[in-house]
């Protein structure tokens, strides 16, 4: 005979101010099985599991039910309760009363009921439960961060710095991201370039660092602890072993295409380092702009190499390597409000520029040497709007959510024209002001003592007129419609995940929200974690964020990988999926509906009828698995079934509710 254990959670009164807890724990003790009941204001707390662990020594426990918060939350830390104790640990249930019950219900009588159904269907299923137990996984100690922005960088820097080999993957020539394409940094102004390339210049010497640029991530096997990742080497054309980035390629080549770096402000070689700084310090060829690749001249590159670096017939390599973990920091791009803000001239007016432009501008290692012009004719303005949240906060054209970034650059960029340029004039079109960080709102009035004028309002059409551009927008403090005349104008706009991260996702099998950004696993208690073990996220992968925070959560990132690396081996879940042999025919439905790629037809050899016959048998690995239990649902002749999840205890269940 069973002898379970229930204890219910007040929660403070996040449950008891919509469940009648007195009331659930004196229906529990009807229920079969269980032998004690026992009410704590917070299960969760020191003395609630102090309170478990007596319980279980005094009264002979060996089942365990906790009515609380939901399982996402507390479950492990009560599984980690129970190895101090006689009770194995997979003998415990959660019934979830406050996600589930009391914050959906106003009724205090409708959630008491619905929490002693919940309560009684997870004491029944525990009367099901069987002891599970874990075994050892192997651990490759390497970690993979892929994209080598700022995020990336600091997560790469951490983790080598503890010991650990590291590859930095990146799609770019160089290194760097985002960050150092910037001018200066908020609230502190200091020189983006001269806190970044520091980093860079570490990154590319660290001796634990192997850096992959012009690399993608192909194709993904593996679990936590042994994923088997393959990485695409784009062709350069330039071999790096011989290169010594004397330059004298990208001086010579004729070819010239706009700058991808430099926003369409200047041009670029088809030989090129995308700025000074890059890390490494060596060029590419750009094949498809390049006249030997297009046309079959030219050369001259090759020609004039002293050192015979250039190989035209290089081509794509596959580097198959093995890891422990990832880290996906694969940055964030800007919106195309081109395509969706016709009234802004669509993309058309030179001088309507966005705010990573306006960078490239103002940078001092920018094509105008830090000399903010017009891009149209190069004069210097005199009259300037920034329009803030265009992109964002606008569910019916661009993104729903805020961007978190945009109100503070907006105020840098507003010093910065105002501070360059004498006697100039600068209005900020806003919806609210938002300076949630340290420093942040001292910031923005400082901008408006520097003579920023503020209105509050979207503008609702950009006209050119006389040689400006006339912004007409409604000021919602005053009710009225104002016009602007302005030389030059600036869109702050939203950011948005980088195309590449939805593949990244899949390949590791990490979701994805409505906007594309990745999934953590827990938005508080476990933010740069995902839900495939050993995939951690940094930086704008997860969603918008300023430099601080990307750097913060690469390093929050690091330290799970260092965490994770601290171990010997790994403990398998064991609640996986397994198969009944005799039951499976083979058809491999399993095989398809797994996201994890866990399971794979194995012909063996079995008797039948004192017949010896071949026959295809589902076979799971048990680290691969993850114990969703999609194969389970998907298999006609019930082979398959999930420990901690049989048929037999979720029909337990439901024949509890139907009582």
């Amino acid at each position: 005979m069973s002898r379970t254990g229930v204890f219910v959670c007040h929660c403070g009164t996040n449950i008891a101010a919509t469940v009648d807890v007195d009331k659930v724990a004196e229906a529990a003790k009807d229920f079969p099985g269980v032998v004690f009941v026992e009410q704590n204001k917070y299960m969760c707390s020191e003395p609630g599991q102090q309170a478990v662990k007596q319980a279980i020594e005094e009264h002979g426990l060996d089942r365990i039910v906790i009515a609380s918060c939901s399982p996402r939350m507390h479950e492990l830390t009560f599984r980690k309760m129970l190895t101090d104790t006689s009770v194995n640990p997979y003998m415990l249930e959660i019934a979830n009363i406050r996600e589930q019950c009391s914050w959906v219900h106003k009724d205090k009588g409708e959630g008491t009921d619905k929490a002693i159904d919940l309560a009684r269907m997870a004491a029944a299923k525990v009367d099901r439960n069987t002891p599970l137990y874990t075994s050892e996984i192997p651990l490759t100690k390497r970690a993979l961060v892929i994209g080598a922005g700022i995020a990336g960088i600091q997560a790469a820097l951490d983790i080598a710095d503890a010991g650990y080999p590291v590859t930095l993957v990146e799609k770019e020539p160089s290194i760097g991201g985002r960050m150092i394409m910037l001018d200066k940094t908020f609230p502190t102004m200091d020189c983006s370039a001269c806190i970044c390339s520091p980093k860079m210049n570490e990154a590319g010497a660290h001796p634990n660092i192997e850096l992959r640029t012009v690399s993608e991530v192909e194709e993904v096997t593996g679990y936590i602890g042994n994923f088997t990742v393959t990485i695409r080497q784009k062709a350069k054309y330039i071999d790096y072993d011989k290169c010594t980035g004397c330059g004298l390629c990208e001086v010579k080549c004729p070819s010239k295409v706009t700058s991808e770096f430099d926003r369409g402000l200047t041009q670029r070689r088809a030989v090129y380092k995308p700025f000074p700084q890059a890390v490494p310090s060596k060029p590419v060829i750009d094949a498809t702009n390049c006249r030997k690749f297009t046309e079959d001249r030219c050369g001259v590159c090759q020609k004039i190499c002293t050192v015979d670096a250039i190989d035209f017939e290089e081509q794509d390599k596959l580097v198959k390597q093995e890891f422990g973990a990832v880290v996906v920091a694969t940055g964030y791009d800007l919106i195309d409000w081109g395509k969706l803000y016709g009234e802004y001239g669509g993309g058309a007016y030179p001088d309507v520029i966005d705010a990573l432009t306006f960078e490239r501008l103002v940078n001092a290692s920018g094509p105008t040497e830090g000399h903010i012009v017009r891009p149209s004719d190069g004069k210097e303005p005199k009259s300037c709007v920034m329009i803030k949240c265009v992109g964002s906060r606008d569910p019916h054209k661009g993104k729903a959510y805020c961007s978190r970034a945009c109100c503070m650059y907006g105020a840098k960029h507003a010093h910065q024209f105002l501070e360059k340029i004498e006697g100039s004039e600068c209005y900020v079109f806003y919806m609210d002001v938002r300076t949630p960080g340290k420093g942040y709102d001292e910031f923005y009035m400082k901008t408006l003592e520097d003579g920023a004028t503020y209105i509050r309002g979207r503008v609702a059409k950009i006209y050119p007129e006389n040689g400006h551009y006339v912004c007409v927008g409604e000021d919602t403090l005053s009710g009225k419609i104002v016009k602007v005349n302005a030389d030059l104008v600036v869109l702050d706009t939203a950011m948005v995940p980088q195309e590449s991260a939805g593949e990244i996702g899949r390949l590791f099998g990490v979701s994805r929200d409505q906007d594309g950004w990745l999934n953590e696993a827990h938005p508080k208690l476990r933010p740069v974690e995902t839900n495939t073990a050993g995939v951690y996220l940094a930086g704008t992968a997860q969603g918008p964020k300023d430099i601080p925070d990307s750097v913060a959560q690469a390093s929050a990132a690091a330290s799970k990988v260092i965490g994770l690396f601290n171990h010997k081996a790994l403990e398998s879940n064991p609640m996986i999926s397994f198969v009944n042999e005799v039951n499976c025919r083979g058809c491999g439905d399993c095989v398809g509906v797994c996201p994890y790629g866990a399971i794979t037809l194995e012909t063996v050899e079995r008797r039948e009828n004192s017949v010896k016959v071949m026959r295809d048998i589902a076979n799971i690995n048990s680290g691969l698995c993850q114990g969703c239990g999609a194969c389970t649902s998907a298999c006609y002749s019930s082979a398959l079934d999930l420990k901690g999840f049989t048929n037999e205890q979720i029909l337990q269940e439901v024949d509890a509710l139907c009582l």
